[in-house]
C-alpha cells in the first residue's frame, strides 16, 4: 500500500478495551484524583506504572509545567517529543532550557522519513493540501511506535481547549494507543497554568510572548488565541493524537 492510500483514521488499537481489573482501577482513580493537584496525580501514576510510564510533550506551556512537576516527583520518567521536522527553532530551544534547569533530557522521536524525503515522495509539502495525512504520518504513527511497550502516557491537554478534550478524564483508557492516559492539567484553566509558570520560573516557548497561544509545526501555526492559530484559516484544530475515534474516550 502506498502512503497516498493510507487511511486517516488510525488502525484498530492493540487493545480496544482494558482488562476488567484495569478498567475498574481507572474508574476508581479517575474519581479519586479528579480534583487532585498535578503532583499527586503524577506521583500516583509513577508509583502505579513505574518504568511503564512515559510522557509526550510538544513543549507547549502546559507540557513545560508538567515537566516542572515531574522533576519533583518522578524525574527519571522517559519523556519524548514528536519531532516532525517542521518544528519552530524556538520550540527546540525550550528542550535545551528544560534540560539545563531540570536535568530532563527529552528524547526526539522522528518519522521514518526526513522532510526532504517526505516532500519528494508527495511532490511537495503535503501539509498545504492534505494536513490530516501529514499529521497522521508525522505524529500519530511515530507516537504509536514511541509508546510501544509502555503501559501509560502523560499528556498536557486541558478540558477547556476543545470539545474533544472536554470529554477527557484525569485518568482514562486510550484505545487509540492501547494504554492508560494521564491528564494532570485537565481541569486547569489557562490563567492558572500561566500563574504557576511565572511563579516557579518554568522555561517556556518564547513564541507565547509573540501572540502564539498554541504552538505546533511552523508551516501550520500562526499567532492566535487558544487554538485559533493552529492550521490558520482551516477548520482543523487537532493533529489527531487527542481526537476521539472510539467509544469510552479513546484518543482524547
Amino acid at each position: 500500500m502506498t502512503r497516498e492510500a493510507l487511511t486517516l483514521v488510525s488502525p484498530m488499537p492493540l487493545r480496544a478495551e482494558p482488562a476488567p481489573e484495569l478498567a475498574a482501577e481507572i474508574e476508581e482513580q479517575a474519581i479519586r484524583l479528579d480534583q487532585a493537584d498535578p503532583e499527586a496525580i503524577l506521583g500516583w501514576a509513577s508509583e502505579r506504572f513505574g518504568s511503564g510510564l512515559t510522557m509526550a510533550t510538544a513543549f507547549g506551556v502546559e507540557g513545560c509545567l508538567i515537566l516542572h512537576f515531574l522533576s519533583r516527583v518522578a524525574p527519571k520518567t522517559r519523556v519524548f517529543n514528536l519531532d516532525t521536522g517542521y518544528q519552530f527553532a524556538e520550540t527546540l530551544d525550550v528542550r535545551n532550557r528544560i534540560r539545563e534547569k531540570y536535568g530532563i533530557d527529552v528524547e526526539l522521536v522522528q518519522p521514518s522519513t526526513t522532510v526532504a524525503e517526505y516532500e519528494t515522495e508527495h511532490g511537495g509539502p503535503l501539509h498545504r493540501h492534505r494536513p490530516d495525512q501529514c499529521c497522521y504520518d508525522r505524529k500519530v504513527v511515530p507516537l504509536r511506535r514511541a509508546v510501544a511497550g509502555y503501559t501509560a502516557w502523560i499528556s498536557g491537554i486541558r478540558a477547556e481547549e476543545t470539545d474533544q478534550r472536554s470529554r477527557g478524564r484525569i485518568i482514562q483508557w486510550d484505545a487509540k494507543f492501547g494504554l492508560t492516559k494521564i491528564n494532570p492539567l485537565l481541569n486547569w484553566n489557562r490563567k492558572r497554568v500561566w500563574s504557576a509558570v511565572i511563579s516557579w520560573n518554568v522555561p517556556y516557548n518564547s513564541l507565547h510572548d509573540r501572540g502564539y497561544e498554541s504552538i505546533g509545526c511552523e508551516p501550520c501555526t500562526v499567532p492566535g488565541a487558544g487554538r485559533e492559530g493552529r492550521w490558520g484559516g482551516m477548520a482543523k484544530k487537532e493533529c489527531g493524537l487527542h481526537v476521539q475515534e472510539h467509544e469510552q474516550g479513546s484518543g482524547i
